[in-house]
């Protein structure tokens, strides 16, 4: 018999990034506080700076190659440039399956020495590990907060969701990558 979980431990932050350049800086911060072995789901609709975010983390990790969306090829692996991880960026868009579709890609293999990104993870890549960072990025939409309501497409601003899950989470100081002036 299997000994019982203790619940899971989860610590949030969220905060509000205005410009894309503001949401790579996000990742430039986030990317300190990661090392190899951790795992970060990005959930967002199209266009909601899932790859930005993934380009400050490659920049604040210091990878080589320029991180785009790997939609077509599906996981893109960049190199440390330095001592630090590599990064694994993975698209898992158009898999369909949970985590036994995503075995061709031996994400579990690459997971202890690496961070492992990946977009439209949800409901396929949880089983990976008990610890992740859950990032959610939403668009600000709203009347009445000053912003034109004909110019709401083209607003930049992001409520974005930072949860981090399991006990590598409990102690990290999410707050601490945040800009003070947005967080919510």
């Amino acid at each position: 018999m299997e000994a019982p979980r203790s619940p899971a431990t989860e610590t949030r932050v969220r905060t509000v990034v205005d410009s894309p350049e503001r949401m790579s800086e996000l990742g430039r911060r986030l990317a300190a506080l990661l090392r190899p072995g951790d795992l970060v789901m990005l959930t967002g609709e199209l266009g909601a700076g899932k790859t930005t975010l993934t380009r400050g983390l490659g920049a604040g990790l210091g990878v080589r190659g320029a991180v785009t969306s790997p939609t077509f090829v599906i996981a893109r692996v960049h190199p440390s440039l330095a001592s630090g991880p590599p990064l694994v960026h993975v698209d898992a868009y158009r898999l369909g399956g949970g985590l036994d579709e995503m075995e061709d890609l031996d994400l579990d293999v690459s997971l202890p020495d690496s961070v492992v990104v990946v977009e439209w993870g949800d409901g396929k890549v949880e089983d990976l590990s008990e610890d992740r960072l859950h990032v959610v990025i939403d668009r600000v939409v709203g009347a009445g907060d000053g912003v034109d309501p004909l110019a709401v497409d083209r607003d930049d601003r992001r409520e974005v969701s930072l949860t981090g899950i399991g006990a590598r989470w409990a102690d990290a100081d999410l707050a601490s990558v945040a800009d003070r002036r947005d967080t919510v």
